[in-house]
């Protein structure tokens, strides 16, 4: 009863969480052409959050409800940020990134505001905006969540040849015959999919799309077709890995995964700057 109710649904919730952000934070970083690039960074997490802290001041808990207003507002702000940095059919690296920091800015602190004025209702849900696996307890919401990331993978690998021609430079890609701002739309579509289903389930877990692609590139070099999948399965495996320790270490304390991914990967991300830039003085 414990394997099935419980420790399998949440297994399978890191599965599909760490797929998701690994995917999306491998695409995104190819897309903006910057490495420091996260699945959060054009702010569909913090529009996610945002959307699940309505519901549960509305006094809806954890359920379809907080599901469906979490993924709503994700997307409500890819749409925002898209027709924010959309100028005469085009949308610039530099203005969809500006754009997203300013979508990130005002869904925190949106956040922010609602948790201090429903400070009481907000802490039901303390654990989902700190970012944990903790509320697998909807086998239907994880397959709907499956589904969708199912979706926004397929696109980025049927697009990878295309983001790797994009990787090196949009004028490039042009004259490669590539189609550049209806591939930069799918990928922008299938990448906020990815987030989107991602946060409605697990609120914000931070570092694992940012460093999952930096190690696997490592390993598998910069083509995406290897790179996605690769990137896929080392982001479930190492979120699966992080929640059991963060259910572990400090038990019978449950430290919330995100908490813990950020405070390992932290130091992990310092020591993989700090390689590469002894690589290029040398």
């Amino acid at each position: 009863m414990v394997i099935l109710h419980i420790r399998l649904p949440r297994a399978l919730l890191g599965l599909v969480v760490g797929i998701a952000l690994a995917t999306a934070g491998s695409v995104y970083q190819g897309l903006l052409r910057n490495p420091l690039a996260d699945p959060y960074i054009l702010g569909t997490s913090s529009a996610g959050t945002f959307g699940a802290l309505v519901a549960a001041i509305l006094n809806y808990h954890f359920n379809i409800t907080v599901y469906i207003f979490s993924i709503g507002a994700a997307f409500l702000s890819m749409l925002l940020v898209y027709r924010i940095a959309s100028l005469q059919g085009r949308t610039p690296v530099q203005t969809l990134i500006l754009a997203g920091v300013i979508s990130s800015t005002f869904f925190g602190a949106l956040v922010l505001l609602l948790f201090t004025l429903f400070r009481r209702e907000s802490f039901s849900i303390l654990f989902f905006l700190l970012g944990s696996l903790s509320g697998a307890g909807s086998n239907i919401l994880i397959v709907i969540s499956a589904v969708l990331v199912l979706i926004g993978f397929s696109i980025s690998m049927y697009l990878a040849r295309d983001l790797d021609a994009m990787s090196s430079g949009e004028e490039d890609a042009i004259h490669l015959g590539i189609p550049v701002e209806r591939v930069k739309k799918l990928l922008f579509f299938s990448s906020s999919l990815l987030v989107g289903a991602s946060v409605s389930l697990a609120g914000s877990i931070g570092f694992v799309g940012l460093i999952i692609p930096h190690v696997v590139r490592l390993i598998v070099g910069p083509s995406h077709r290897k790179l996605i999948p690769a990137s896929a399965i080392g982001g479930a495996f190492f979120l699966i890995l992080m929640d059991v320790f963060a259910r572990t270490v400090f038990s019978p304390l449950e430290v919330p995964v995100g908490v813990f991914t950020s405070l390992c990967g932290a130091p992990f991300f310092i020591y993989l700057l700090k390689r590469k830039q002894e690589e290029m003085t040398f």
